[in-house]
Order: C-alpha cells, then sequence, then structure tokens
C-alpha cells in the first residue's frame, strides 16, 4: 500500500499526464485502488467489462484479460493517457495496431476509465463494419465522391474534411460529430469499411447511430450488387 507521499505523487503524476483536477485524478486513483482489494475478495468477470471475449483476445495476442490488466497494473497505465498506453501495449509487446487499441481500450473499460462505447474525452463513438464484393477503389468513391455517395446516404448535410485515396475518408456531420471511414482491400473483388462515428453525446445517441450505419450499409451493399 503506498504512503500519503506516494499516493500524492501518482496523483500529480496522473495530472500531469491527463491534465484533470488535483480532485478528478485523486478519485480515479482512488477508484483504482478499491477495485484492486475488490479483485482479491470476488472474481471479475474482464471479458464482460472490457467488451470481448477471452478467447477472441488470447487468439490474438497471447493473453487473456486478467494477464493484460496485471501488466498494465504493474505499471500504472491507469495513469496514463489513451494513447500513451496504446503505445506501450505495441512497443513492448509487438501487438500490431488495431489489437494494441482492442487492448487499450478494454483495459480503460475495466478500469473504469470509459463506458462500453465511450471515448476516454467523455463523448461517445458507435462503429459498424461491413465487407462488400468489390474493389477497394469503388467503395473509396461510394464514401468520397457526392453524387454516388448521395444515392445511399441520403438526406444528410456533410462535409468531407480528407480523403485519402482507397484507404479512408473523414466526414464532419452537420450536427458537428465525426465519422472516420477505414478502408481496407481483402483483393483484387473484395474490401472492407469501417465506420466510427465519434464525438457522440450519450450513450443513446451511439446505439441508434450503430443502428443508422447498419441500414445505411445494407443500402451501400445493395447500390453496389450487380
Amino acid at each position: 500500500m503506498p504512503t500519503n507521499k506516494d499516493f500524492k505523487r501518482l496523483v500529480r503524476r496522473r495530472m500531469h499526464k491527463t491534465g484533470e483536477s488535483y480532485t478528478s485524478a485523486r478519485a480515479q486513483l482512488l477508484e483504482m485502488g478499491s477495485s484492486k482489494t475488490q479483485r482479491t475478495t470476488a472474481p471479475v468477470d474482464y471479458a464482460k467489462l472490457a467488451g470481448m471475449s477471452d478467447t477472441a483476445l488470447k487468439a490474438k495476442t497471447g493473453c487473456t484479460w486478467e494477464r493484460w490488466v496485471k501488466a498494465l497494473d504493474h505499471v500504472e497505465a491507469y495513469t496514463w493517457p489513451h494513447r500513451e498506453i496504446a503505445k506501450h501495449v505495441h512497443e513492448k509487446y509487438k501487438i500490431d495496431g488495431w489489437w494494441s487499441q482492442t487492448v487499450t481500450v478494454g483495459y480503460e473499460r475495466i478500469r473504469g476509465l470509459r463506458e462500453i462505447g465511450q471515448r476516454r474525452g467523455g463523448g461517445y463513438e458507435a462503429s459498424k463494419s461491413r465487407t462488400f464484393a468489390v474493389p477497394v477503389v469503388t467503395l473509396f468513391r461510394a464514401f468520397s465522391v457526392a453524387r454516388t455517395r448521395s444515392r445511399w446516404l441520403t438526406g444528410i448535410r456533410l462535409t468531407v474534411r480528407k480523403a485519402t485515396p482507397n484507404k479512408s475518408v473523414r466526414i464532419t456531420w452537420a450536427d458537428g460529430t465525426s465519422v472516420e471511414v477505414f478502408l481496407v482491400s481483402k483483393g483484387p473483388e473484395k474490401s472492407t469499411a469501417t465506420i466510427q462515428h465519434v464525438k457522440l453525446p450519450t450513450q443513446e445517441s451511439a446505439t441508434q447511430s450503430k443502428a443508422y450505419w447498419a441500414a445505411r450499409l445494407d443500402a451501400l451493399a445493395e447500390l453496389l450488387t450487380p
């Protein structure tokens, strides 16, 4: 158990890294300590808190959630900002970008730093993926070319901030939220689009956004079907 002086040092370190007030940083660290105590008296369903099964995680990273939590708690990663945790997982354990993000987000959920669907900054996000039987260049045009986009994404005012050919499209929605589209080629006639709708105000809006994008991707699939 850290001394009072040690604990204050941890609080100041968290304040420096996260920009939180002293009171907020102290409350988060006290919650971390409470969680550790609870683990000694009752089992914690890490997979449920993280939103992904141990089986799926271990298949891709070699470790269960319990092992990741122990490893990251050991270096006090709960005091770090999101980017620093993801960088540590990627560089120290050689976990590729997508899975280092998965480990980081899951760990943050387990440690109470964010809810499922919530970003560390406090806003919420919704994500949806779909694989299409078309080349990635065709999928890119469906998102980046206004005339094509209007055939499946109707009645929406938006601004395309940046479009990187065959890789990504970043869009600002009329309400100020942001949509990030990531494209991956799966072969000459197959590609995947992953949509992340971020800066959503509530968990309910994130749930609604996920349903909306499921319906819009159905419409896109119908448009792209010969």
